[in-house]
């Protein structure tokens, strides 16, 4: 075989590294749930993780279980996979607005990655996909999208 044909080996899909500021979002997944954030002072919900408060800079803030509902606020239709995810090709990476307030960028699934499927505003249930040791959270669409 000449080196030209060889196919390289298949990487593994990437998998995040937790933090010390991101541990319980990780714990919360693993438990099959969506953690995020929220200020004590503001009453602010917010999502990445983080020590102090977006909205307001304070720093008295908590951990909650999200409803894991939400909306697809925005999306792309990747055709050129990134390394390990060739099998999935064409799949969705989207922009879905919690029923919190915050936005979160996620994979969509169980649903096909068109646009004729993937409508703005579609209401959207977490759903939580095994990646090595972590829980990744995805989305897809509710019961009565189906329909």
């Amino acid at each position: 075989m000449s080196p030209a044909s060889a196919v390289p080996p298949a990487r593994p899909k990437a998998v995040p590294v937790p933090t010390p500021e991101t541990r319980p979002f990780w714990d919360g997944a693993a438990a099959g749930e969506l953690r995020i954030q929220r200020c004590l002072d503001c009453g602010q919900a917010y999502f990445y993780p983080r020590p102090i408060c977006p909205s307001c800079g304070s720093g008295d803030v908590e951990w909650f279980t999200a409803s894991g509902r939400a909306t697809l606020y925005s999306y792309v239709i990747n055709h050129r996979p990134a390394p390990g995810f060739e099998a999935d090709a064409p799949y969705a990476i989207a922009v879905v607005q919690l029923a919190e307030g915050p936005r979160m960028m996620t994979s969509l699934v169980g649903v096909a990655p068109t646009p004729e499927s993937l409508q703005l505003d579609m209401e959207l249930q977490v759903a939580f996909e095994q990646r090595g040791d972590l829980s990744l959270p995805v989305f897809t669409p509710t019961e009565s999208e189906d329909s």
